[in-house]
């Protein structure tokens, strides 16, 4: 069986960015909104943390507003890479792991239960 175990290579977002329509793990930087106007931190609390996106070339806000290499989170807000925006940017990126046992991300249909067992099958074998 393939190792469970991944390992993550960071790109940053400066430098390259993915192909489009590519689903990521993305490191993202950004600030909280202060709890109220009269915050000791009126700017918020500052933050970094991984979430799952996907990058594209060309992405349409509810609004019509149209955006130009991005990454998209799953409520659909943009997020620009790191140094193009102020708020919540992309600092790096990563590729997601392949299904666990497989050299792909997706399986669909009637593929889903066989790769499923094989997958088991193969771990209780090691």
């Amino acid at each position: 069986m393939t190792n469970p175990n991944s390992k993550v290579t960071w790109i940053d977002a400066r430098e390259r960015l993915p192909r489009d329509g590519v689903p990521v793990a993305v490191a993202v930087t950004g600030r909280y909104p202060a709890e109220s106007p009269e915050s000791e931190d009126a700017l918020g609390e500052a933050f970094w943390l991984v979430r799952p996106m996907y990058f594209t070339n060309r992405h349409f806000s509810e609004d019509g507003t149209e955006h130009r290499d991005c990454f998209v989170d799953s409520d659909g807000y943009v997020h620009r890479p790191y140094g193009l925006a102020d708020d919540d940017t992309v600092t790096h990126w990563a590729e997601l792991p392949t299904l666990p046992g497989m050299t792909t991300h997706l399986v669909l249909g009637d593929a889903v239960q066989p790769a499923l067992q094989n997958a088991w099958h193969a771990r209780t074998d090691s």
